[in-house]
C-alpha cells in the first residue's frame, strides 16, 4: 500500500468528490480514480459510494480514513524530524483559532512565521472552543487559539494562559444604551441578544453570568462569526456581548461597559502527545518579544 494511495483516498473524502481531489492531488482524474480502484481491490473493499452526483464513503471507507490519515501524518512527521535534525524546519503546521481572539494577531503571527520557514506549510482553521480543543486532541491540528469563560479550563490538552479579558455590550450607534457609560445585566434583560450557539465556550460565558444572577434573557439570533453579528446589530436587530479587547475591530457599532460583566480567558493549547518541529517553532516564535 503506497502512502499516495492514501493521498488520494483523503483527497476524495475531504473535497466529496474524484474531479477536486485529482486537482488537489495534481493528478489527472482517471489516474486518480485507477488507483483508488486499485487500492480498494487491495482492501477488498469499496471504499466510496459513487453516482452521477455525489461521492461518499462507504462504512469501509469511514473505518479506513482515521488510520489512513495517522499514516500521512506520521510520514510527514518523519520526514520533518529528519529535516529538524540538520537543522531546517519543514512538514505542515495548522493552526486553530476562535473568531474573537484578540490576544495574538493570527494574521501577523501566521506571516512571520511563514516568512521565517517558508518551507512549512501553513493553514488556519476557524471554529469554537471546543472543537479546537478536540481537533489538538486527534492531531487535525497543531495549536489552537481559545477563549474560555473564567470558570473553565482546558481539558486533555497542554495550554497557556494569553490574557484575560471582560465582556462589553455591543448596540447600534443609534441605540438608547450607546451613549450610556455603563449598564448592569438586568437592564440588558430587555434586550433581544445576538450570540453564539448554545453549548459553546463563547455563548457560555454570558449565559453563566445572566444565571449567577438570577436572570433570564432571550438570545433570538444564533450565529457563529462575530463580524455577522455586527451586521445583524446595526440593522438594530440586538445587541450582544463580546471581550472589550476584540470589540474595537468591529465597525459602525457602539460599545458599553458592563456592570458585573462575564470574564474569559484566551488560551494557546497544543498536543501532549508531542510537537511537530513546525509546532514547536511556531510556539517558540510567539513567545519571543519582537524587537
Amino acid at each position: 500500500m503506497e502512502l499516495q494511495h492514501l493521498r488520494y483516498v483523503l483527497a476524495v473524502a475531504e473535497t466529496n468528490s474524484f474531479t477536486r481531489g485529482a486537482e488537489r492531488c495534481f493528478v489527472a482524474q482517471s489516474a486518480l480514480s485507477h488507483q483508488i480502484a486499485r487500492l480498494e481491490r487491495e482492501l477488498g473493499a469499496k471504499l466510496f459510494d459513487r453516482t452521477s452526483r455525489r461521492v461518499r464513503l462507504t462504512a469501509a471507507g469511514a473505518a479506513f480514513l482515521p488510520a489512513a490519515r495517522q499514516c500521512l501524518d506520521a510520514a510527514d512527521r518523519a520526514v520533518a524530524e529528519v529535516a529538524a535534525a540538520i537543522g531546517e524546519v519543514r512538514g505542515r503546521l495548522t493552526v486553530g483559532a476562535i473568531p474573537t481572539v484578540a490576544a495574538v494577531d493570527i494574521p501577523v503571527a501566521l506571516r512571520e512565521f511563514h516568512r521565517r520557514y517558508p518551507q512549512v506549510r501553513v493553514g488556519l482553521r476557524s471554529g469554537a472552543s471546543e472543537e479546537l480543543v478536540e481537533a489538538v486532541k486527534e492531531g487535525s491540528l497543531e495549536v489552537a487559539f481559545l477563549g474560555l469563560p473564567t470558570t473553565a479550563r482546558p481539558q486533555g490538552v497542554n495550554s497557556r494562559e494569553l490574557a484575560r479579558d471582560h465582556l462589553v455590550a455591543v448596540t447600534a450607534p443609534e441605540h438608547p444604551l450607546a451613549e450610556a457609560s455603563e449598564v448592569d445585566l438586568r437592564r440588558l434583560t430587555e434586550e433581544t441578544f445576538v450570540d453564539f450557539p448554545a453549548g459553546t465556550a463563547g455563548r457560555a460565558q454570558s449565559d453563566e453570568a445572566f444565571a449567577a444572577a438570577g436572570l433570564v434573557r432571550e438570545v433570538a439570533f444564533e450565529v457563529t462569526a462575530a463580524d455577522f453579528m455586527a451586521k445583524l446589530i446595526r440593522q438594530g436587530l440586538g445587541v450582544a456581548m463580546l471581550p472589550s479587547a476584540y470589540a474595537p475591530q468591529l465597525t459602525g457599532v457602539a460599545t458599553v461597559p458592563v456592570l458585573g460583566a462575564p470574564g474569559r480567558v484566551e488560551y494557546l493549547v497544543w498536543s501532549r502527545a508531542g510537537l511537530s518541529p513546525a509546532a514547536t517553532a511556531f510556539l517558540d516564535a510567539l513567545s519571543t518579544p519582537r524587537a
